[in-house]
């Protein structure tokens, strides 16, 4: 009974060294599919920086600001891309990739892609 008592309090022990922290986590993060569109107006982003390619907008309680995705099955579009921007009609499982002309943004149009994070972005930072 004893060695049985003693395995017990070692794996009590041990247990919570074998769960994964929240930021173990996010990290393991599969992608999954989003919405796409494309936008081209030129301005300031919700975070302050010019639109430029590279970014898009999200919904930040999805996504927050400064979070790098990859965005995989949009085609050429398909990329390395930072959170930096918001959008009154982008909600939820919604990103809109910024392109420098209206008629690349056209042609987009809209497609289902795959979103994988690789760096969270904070979420204090969104205000």
């Amino acid at each position: 009974m004893t060695g049985i008592r003693l395995r017990l309090a070692a794996l009590a022990l041990l247990a919570p060294l074998c769960v994964p922290t929240h930021a173990q986590v996010k990290q393991r993060v599969q992608a999954l599919p989003f919405l796409a569109t494309a936008y081209a107006i030129d301005g300031t982003t919700k975070s302050g920086t010019p639109t430029k390619p590279g970014i898009v907008a999200a919904d930040t309680s999805v996504l927050p600001l400064g979070t790098k995705i990859q965005v995989t099955n949009a085609g050429p579009h398909s990329g390395i891309y930072t959170v930096a921007d918001t959008g009154s009609m982008v909600r939820g499982h919604h990103i809109d990739i910024y392109l420098r002309s209206w008629a690349k943004a056209k042609e987009f149009g809209r497609k289902i892609v795959h979103v994988r994070v690789l760096r969270w972005g904070r979420p204090d930072a969104n205000q």
